[in-house]
């Protein structure tokens, strides 16, 4: 059931589907199983010119707006979360923002690679003391002669432990913090006083990572600065935009899918002398499920159109990110429960389903802080 989108996002659409069922469906169990990314993964997203979808033509990025983008997560996440990882590592949070504030030298040094895939990007925000409250960071800059000598920690980041070049948000201004003291730096992998201390495994596929990024005395160039000086605070946020939006159609996409393997399997499953589809009980799982999906895809799509269109959209990618995350976790248990036991074994596409999609109502934004800024724009 997809909403009336334009015949060139269909002829998407329908090439990334597929896409994923041809060529990505195949080696996603294997992932899991093998708890790696297979490195013909990554050829196989740079052959078809996935990878760097997002940043511009001139840098050998495939110039598609956000939306194609988000189309992409969609389909890409009707197989794997994995394969959603490998955009954001080359065209998602940090590299879009270096694409949006880097200088021209910035992006000659860093989107070739990452639009290719030889490098890896990732977003250096959170820290032990400063997950959805991004403004209470404490990770500092402090000007030296010839650059910044960088000191903290972030954890949690996701593709922290590979990344080639990590958008770091520091404290230049303990003061005016998110008022202008907030500031970003490229940091790339093997910077003296830079080390991945930790590589955490999460409830998820084994095959994510998150790395644990220290800071002491590092020391990076004037150079390293993206945008402007105390204007990190804006990028940050301007990149998380994108990502909430991008989350919520993962979550459209793992739904859908998710919601196409219980309805197969209610045709199929006989109890008590009849298919599991005549009961009542499971065809209003079904029925929920279906409702929940389409107002998901309504409100991330009219969203993702005013955006598209420049549009203020004021906390709708909020709005976006937690329905979107909740709905997924709900159909996702309906969807356990209507497979059974089946569905809690190692090795069945549903359980793999149920691990991974947990980590959606608490990165990019737990759902209470997304209903705390939802309510905050109502009642300022």
């Amino acid at each position: 059931m997809n909403l009336e989108i334009t015949p060139e996002l269909a002829e998407v659409r329908s090439a990334l589907r597929k896409f994923t069922r041809e060529q990505l469906e195949p080696i996603a169990l294997e992932i899991d199983k093998l708890g790696a990314i297979p490195e013909r993964a990554w050829h196989l997203m740079r052959d078809a010119g996935y990878l760097g979808m997002q940043l511009p033509v001139e840098y050998g990025g495939g110039g598609f707006d956000m939306t194609t983008y988000c189309l992409a997560l969609e389909e890409f996440s009707r197989s794997s979360r994995v394969f959603t990882m490998l955009l954001d590592y080359t065209s998602g949070l940090a590299p879009l923002g270096i694409s949006r504030a880097g200088t021209p030298e910035q992006k000659a040094r860093y989107l070739p690679k990452l639009a290719t895939g030889e490098w890896k990007a990732a977003f250096g925000l959170t820290e032990p003391g400063a997950g959805s409250d991004s403004a209470a960071i404490s990770t500092s800059a402090r000007r030296v002669e010839g650059g910044w000598v960088l000191n903290g920690k972030k954890h949690y980041i996701s593709g922290g432990n590979i990344a080639d070049v990590v958008m770091v948000v520091t404290v230049t201004d303990a003061q005016k913090r998110a008022r202008g003291g907030i500031s970003t730096f490229l940091v790339d992998k093997g910077t003296p006083g830079f080390v991945v201390t930790r590589t955490d495994t999460t409830i998820g596929s084994d095959a994510i990572k998150l790395g644990e990024l220290t800071f002491e005395d590092c020391f990076v160039p004037d150079n390293a600065l993206l945008g402007e000086l105390g204007g990190g605070f804006k990028i940050a946020m301007g990149s998380l935009t994108s990502g909430r939006l991008g989350v919520s159609c993962s979550c459209i996409g793992a739904a859908d899918r998710m919601l196409e393997m219980a309805i197969g399997h209610a045709k199929e499953r006989n109890t008590f002398g009849k298919p599991l589809a005549d009961r009542q009980a499971i065809q209003w799982m079904i029925a929920d499920s279906a409702l929940e999906i389409q107002l998901a895809r309504s409100l991330t799509y009219e969203t993702l159109r005013r955006a598209q269109a420049g549009d203020d959209i004021g906390t709708s990618a909020s709005m976006c990110k937690l329905y979107c995350s909740e709905m997924v976790g709900r159909v996702a248990d309906r969807s356990v429960q209507i497979h059974g036991g089946m569905a809690l074994m190692r090795g069945f596409n549903l359980e793999r389903f149920y691990r991974d999609i947990r980590h959606y109502r608490i990165g990019e934004g737990t759902s209470e802080v997304h209903r705390m800024l939802i309510a905050r724009d109502l009642l300022k």
